[in-house]
C-alpha cells in the first residue's frame, strides 16, 4: 500500500506563493535581460566609427585589390582594432541632392542630363534616393514668407528607370535651403542600416539662412578681408550640426559646386548688367562692378564651407567651372566611389565621449601607397 504524504495547508499555501513569485521574477527578468542586450547592441553600434577610405599609388591611380590585413587604423596615435571591413565592390546607399533654386533655372535640362550620366556610372547594386530642394518666397498680406521645399522624388532604389524618372520630375525656383536638405538626406540614410553611405549634392552653396547670418556678422566690415575674418565659416553652428550627423553614420559627402557660387562670376554678371555711359572712367566701372565686402565674404564663406563639408567627411569638392564639364565631373565622382574601401572600428579603451576632437590616421602595409579618409571626428 502506497502512503501519500500531505503538507499542512499553511505550508502548502506558502510554497505556492513562493513558486508564483519565482515565476513572476523570471518573467520580469527575461525581458529585462533582453532589453539590456539590445541596449548594449545599440551602444556598440552607435560607438562604431565608420570610414570610407580611398587608396592611390604615387601616380594617383586608385588601388582596389587590398585586403583587411593591409590596413592599420590609429586614433590619436593609438592603434585600433578593425571590426568590419568591406572591399571596393560593396554597394552604396546614396542621396542625390539636386539644387532646384533659381540659380539653376537657366541650365536645368543640362543639369538633369548630367545627373542621368552619374546614375549610369554607378554600380548596379547601389541604392539611390533623389531629393530636390529650394525655398519658395510666398507673398502674404503681412510680407513675404519663406517656404522650404525638400522633396524626396524617389526613395532608395536600385531601379534605374525609377531613378531617371525622379530626376526628370525635379522642379523648383527661388532661394537655396542647402543645409536643411543635407539634414534631410542624413536622416533618410539612417534607414539604410550598416550599408556604405554617401551624399552627392549639386549646388552653388549659397544657403539663404546662412547667408543672412554671414551678412549680419560682416555688416560693419569695410574690406573683403575684414568681412571674411568676421564670418569664420568653419565655426558656423549649422555646418557643425550637419558634420556631426555625418560623422555619426560615416557618410561621405561630395559637393559639386556650380559656377553661380563663384565670386568671380558675380563680378562678371555685374559687368554685363551695367550699360556704361560714354566716357565712364575705368575707376568708376570698377566701383560699380566690384562686389561689396559683404558679398565677397558671403561667397567666399559658402565655398569654404563646401570644402570643409567634403574634407571632414572624406569626400572631395569638385568645382564646376564650365557647365559643359558637369556630366564629366559627375562621372568622376561615381568612379571615385567605386574605389573606396569601408572600415569600421570602436574607439579602444574607456575614453569618455567628451566632445573633443579625435584624429584618425590610416596606414597601408605597402609604404608606396597613400590612404585618404576623413581626418577625425568630435567624440559626442
Amino acid at each position: 500500500m502506497t502512503h501519500q504524504r500531505f503538507f499542512p495547508r499553511p505550508l502548502l499555501l506558502n510554497i505556492r506563493r513562493a513558486f508564483a513569485a519565482l515565476c513572476l521574477c523570471v518573467l520580469v527578468a527575461v525581458p529585462a535581460l533582453a532589453q539590456q542586450d539590445d541596449d548594449e547592441k545599440v551602444t556598440v553600434e552607435s560607438n562604431l566609427i565608420r570610414l570610407n577610405v580611398g587608396v592611390a599609388d604615387a601616380r594617383g591611380r586608385a588601388v582596389t585589390n587590398l585586403s583587411r590585413t593591409d590596413f592599420s587604423v590609429f586614433e590619436d596615435g593609438v592603434p585600433q582594432t578593425i571590426l568590419n571591413f568591406e572591399t571596393t565592390e560593396q554597394p552604396f546607399s546614396l542621396v542625390l541632392l539636386l539644387d532646384m533654386s533659381g540659380s539653376t533655372l537657366s541650365f536645368r535640362t543640362q543639369l538633369k542630363q548630367a545627373a542621368m550620366r552619374f546614375i549610369d556610372a554607378l554600380s548596379p547594386a547601389d541604392r539611390v534616393s533623389v531629393v530636390s530642394f529650394w525655398t519658395e518666397m510666398k507673398e502674404q498680406k503681412r510680407g513675404v514668407k519663406a517656404v522650404d521645399h525638400i522633396e524626396t522624388l524617389t526613395d532608395f532604389t536600385s531601379s534605374r528607370p525609377q531613378i531617371a524618372f525622379a530626376i526628370e520630375q525635379a522642379r523648383g525656383g527661388g532661394d537655396t535651403n542647402l543645409y536643411k536638405a543635407l539634414r534631410h538626406a542624413l536622416t533618410s540614410l539612417r534607414g539604410e542600416g550598416a550599408r556604405r553611405k554617401a551624399i552627392v549634392v549639386l549646388t552653388d552653396g549659397i544657403d539663404s539662412d546662412v547667408r543672412k547670418q554671414d551678412r549680419a556678422a560682416s555688416i560693419s566690415a569695410t574690406t573683403a578681408e575684414a568681412a571674411i575674418n568676421s564670418i569664420k565659416p568653419d565655426a558656423n553652428p549649422t555646418l557643425a550640426a550637419v558634420l556631426n550627423a555625418a560623422d555619426a553614420q560615416g557618410v561621405t559627402v561630395y559637393p559639386l559646386a556650380l559656377p553661380s557660387g563663384d565670386l568671380k562670376r558675380l563680378a562678371d554678371r555685374a559687368t554685363l548688367s551695367i550699360t556704361p555711359n560714354k566716357g565712364t572712367p575705368p575707376e568708376e566701372m570698377k566701383r560699380l562692378t566690384e562686389p561689396t565686402p559683404q558679398q565677397a565674404a558671403i561667397y567666399a564663406a559658402a565655398r569654404a564651407r563646401l570644402d570643409t563639408l567634403a574634407a571632414r567627411t572624406g569626400g572631395r569638392l569638385h568645382e564646376i567651372n564650365r557647365l559643359e564639364d558637369m556630366a564629366r565631373i559627375y562621372a568622376e565622382v561615381a568612379a571615385e566611389m567605386r574605389t573606396l574601401y569601408s572600415i569600421a572600428y570602436q574607439s579602444a579603451g574607456s575614453r569618455p565621449r567628451d566632445g573633443r576632437w579625435r584624429a584618425i590616421q590610416i596606414q597601408v602595409a605597402r609604404p608606396e601607397l597613400i590612404a585618404r579618409t576623413r581626418p577625425g571626428y568630435y567624440a559626442r
